[in-house]
């Protein structure tokens, strides 16, 4: 069988189209016989045996992207891993991840299972997402996806990508972007378990119960003293844990709900979410 010749320019050219490394893009070509297509398949191959090889690495590095739709509407955050911060600050890496919230923000899956079943540059994107870990030798991958919808919607990103931030509000005043920033540092700051007190889950609400009260009984209350005080610790807990509740971090004067409500009458939040790193 003969053998093409592999040139410096065939190379190069599998190097552009792919972004893979130019020996195993010679290796690749030399294996199909210079052709492209089967070059590309190879290489394809090979991130398929890198993602495999990998699955017991940690991926904890990455970035956290969360944009909005051009009306506001909508907005998604997606946390995008790899394994080493090396990597996380690379231009490129970024791009990709941008690109994968971008394509979340014009398709509008319902979940994460869906996201990933997306074209992307007429590939599946988690086809796409294998070629990725042999071009760039590590386990990457989506391991985060939310999305809000509302009147209007804000996206903060915090940190270097570390941390992303969704918020919905019911109404949208002159000042939403702005307004909208302020909560969201709030949700990136104090991390709220919830918007108001009845969002709360019930399985939270008795796990801090049951804590109160072993913290109370510790300290040698009476036991009829033990349910009044744990309903005020539980009123503690609402305050610090609850958005519209905690007091706001621009103006401790304030609560959150007192200052939406300063911005407009009525003003509040409807949902958000937060997304951080590794967490």
């Amino acid at each position: 069988m003969s053998t093409v010749q592999i040139t410096a320019a065939d190379v190069n050219k599998l190097r552009q189209q792919t972004g893979a490394g130019m020996m195993d893009c010679k290796k690749a070509l030399t294996e199909a016989n210079g052709d492209f297509e089967a070059a590309i398949d190879n290489l394809r191959k090979k991130g398929a045996k890198v993602a495999a090889s990998r699955q017991d690495r940690e991926s904890n590095e990455g970035v956290v992207i969360a944009k909005t739709t051009a009306d506001g509407k909508r907005g998604v955050v997606i946390e995008f891993n790899c394994e080493t911060d090396f990597v996380a600050k690379n231009a490129d890496f970024v791009a990709f991840a941008n690109s994968i919230a971008d394509l979340a923000i014009e398709k509008n899956p319902a979940s994460l299972e869906e996201l990933v079943e997306l074209e992307l540059n007429g590939e599946k994107l988690a086809d796409t997402i294998i070629s990725q870990i042999g071009k760039i030798g590590e386990k990457v991958g989506v391991s985060k996806f939310e999305s809000v919808t509302g009147e209007k919607v804000i996206a903060y990103i915090h940190g270097n990508y570390r941390l992303g931030v969704l918020v919905a509000l019911n109404s949208n005043p002159a000042s939403a972007d702005e307004v909208g920033k302020d909560v969201a540092m709030q949700i990136a700051a104090m991390n709220p378990v919830a918007i108001d007190k009845g969002d709360v889950d019930s399985k939270t609400i008795e796990r801090e119960l049951e804590i109160a009260k072993d913290v109370i009984r510790a300290e040698g209350k009476p036991e009829e003293m033990v349910e009044k005080i744990a309903a005020g610790k539980l009123n503690k807990f609402y305050k610090d844990s609850t958005l519209l509740n905690q007091e706001f971090v621009k103006d401790s004067s304030k609560t959150v709900a007192q200052f939406l409500n300063d911005v407009e009458k009525g003003l509040t939040v409807t949902a958000f979410k937060r997304v951080q790193l590794g967490a």
